[in-house]
């Protein structure tokens, strides 16, 4: 995430923290049971993927291939009514097993088109098979439900989730946001393929990841269908309802969609999201092909919002980044994390950093192309004050309390530039494109990035990762 120009916090959508100007505070900011099974055999899929910064986040036992959603949304009601088929495979013998899912009321749930029993439990769907699903066979969940989505809170970002506008609905947040609008194993650990089928007013666009497959108008509504064809973690599921320009057009063989809120001035905006094909091919020499088969980006016009995201292949930004001018700096940042948070999930929210300081970095890398502050210079201006918060915080386990702190993401961008220095221009853009080859679609952690970084350069580098990632005073240079 990067931060946005005018907000102030470390997030991993992008928040001014991410740009190019120091952060400043955010702005806004009676039940049949199943048949038993032995204990011995049984996995009970409680809720919790295993991530020590978020343990209900996610779920365990099983793995998801495909979401197909079906959802339409109803903007003068604000109502809703979904349709989520899950294709998914049992990791562990199964009696039952979790889906998150924030508010709405679920009229039918069944397991290989037979019903299912379900409880709900806060954000827990607790999903109860007519009988049990033996490890490794593949199964089917298929949920209809209705009603208001509604937000959640995020103490960094604020609200978040699904927020009804004027002419509409955006959906955007991290690490969680997907769970307000459809049933889903909420954590980038279960990365799954999409088809996206939002149906809304005649007259309204509904944005969203990948290759737009599909828009038909019929009975006076419009039915927008999106594939994505590469793994996505949750968060990364991007939704704009409204009135939006709207550009198709192509870039490298691609598609490439841009939606800008009609609420906003055709300008300065229009011109700097039409530079998104620029931006990735200037990226993809550093970091190598671009992982996706589907560019663009969406700004969004809504003054609760004070960040932008990294949502796969569409970034969302909020307008508020162009207040004061053209700022490419911010798309930089997200697209960048197409590569290093998209493609290169992590694996737990601790590993953040290997989302936020490589697209800091690669912010940097771009400023410096255009002729703005050099690379260098951005180091120095922060390494030379003592007294900055990023000495307070240890980027490579920030705790979940400063998850989007400025030294997960300057800090970490930091970091970077002291292995480039350490192991020298070829080996460090050897060891990025390595890096996102190795792991693309894939989950990562910090100790594989330390572990390629020894072998790639040749050099034992433990001192240099522990000064700069796990230690929280300035190092010494």
């Amino acid at each position: 995430m990067g931060k946005s120009a005018w907000v102030l916090t470390g997030v991993a959508v992008t928040v001014l923290a991410a740009c190019t100007t120091t952060p400043s505070k955010p702005l806004f900011t009676e039940e049949t049971a199943a048949p038993e099974v032995s204990s011995s055999a049984a996995a009970p899929s409680l809720g919790g993927i295993g991530d020590p910064y978020y343990p209900t986040y996610g779920n365990s036992g099983y793995d998801v291939e495909r979401y197909d959603l079906k959802v339409e949304y109803t903007p003068n009601n604000d109502q809703m009514i979904g349709h989520t088929q899950i294709k998914m495979t049992a990791t562990d013998q199964l009696t039952r097993f979790h889906l998150d899912f924030h508010g709405m009321n679920i009229s039918q749930l069944t397991v290989d088109g037979a019903k299912a029993e379900f409880s709900r439990e806060q954000d827990e769907l607790i999903i109860l098979p007519p009988k049990a699903i033996a490890k490794g066979t593949a199964f089917t969940t298929v949920v209809d439900y209705s009603g208001v989505p509604s937000a959640i809170g995020q103490p960094a970002l604020g609200v978040t989730g699904f927020l009804h506008t004027p002419d509409g609905a955006i959906a955007i947040g991290e690490p969680e946001s997907a769970t307000t609008w459809f049933p889903v194993n909420d954590h980038p650990r279960d990365k799954a393929l999409y088809s996206i089928e939002v149906t809304v007013p005649q007259g309204l666009s509904a944005i969203s990841n990948g290759v737009l497959a599909g828009e038909t108008t019929a009975g006076g509504k419009t039915s927008w269908r999106w594939e994505v064809t590469s793994p996505m973690a949750s968060y990364l599921t991007a939704l704009a309802i409204g009135k939006y320009r709207v550009v198709k057009t192509t870039h490298q063989g691609m598609p490439m969609v841009t939606a800008v809120a009609e609420t906003i001035p055709n300008g300065t905006i229009d011109r700097d999201i039409a530079r998104t094909g620029e931006i990735v091919d200037f990226l993809a020499k550093s970091f190598g092909p671009y992982p996706f088969n589907a560019y663009g980006g969406i700004v969004i016009d809504d003054d609760r919002i004070g960040f932008a995201l990294e949502t796969q292949t569409r970034p969302m930004y909020s307008d508020g980044f162009w207040r004061g001018g053209s700022n490419t700096t911010v798309m930089a940042h997200e697209l960048a994390h197409q590569w290093f948070g998209d493609s290169v999930s992590v694996d737990t929210w601790q590993h953040i950093w290997l989302n936020e300081g490589f697209a800091t970095y690669a912010q940097w890398m771009w400023q410096e192309s255009q002729g703005g502050p050099s690379i260098q210079s951005e180091f120095n201006r922060r390494y030379s004050d003592s007294s900055n918060n990023i000495w307070k915080v240890a980027p490579g386990a920030p705790g979940r309390e400063n998850l989007f702190s400025a030294s997960v993401y300057q800090r970490g961008g930091m970091t970077l530039h002291q292995l480039r220095k350490q192991i020298g221009d070829d080996k460090f853009f050897e060891l990025l494109k390595t890096w996102v080859s190795e792991q693309h679609d894939g989950l990562a952690t910090t100790d594989e990035f330390i572990a390629l970084a020894q072998k790639i350069s040749g050099k034992d580098l433990d001192q240099f990762f522990q000064d700069w990632l796990f230690t929280k005073s300035r190092p010494e240079i």
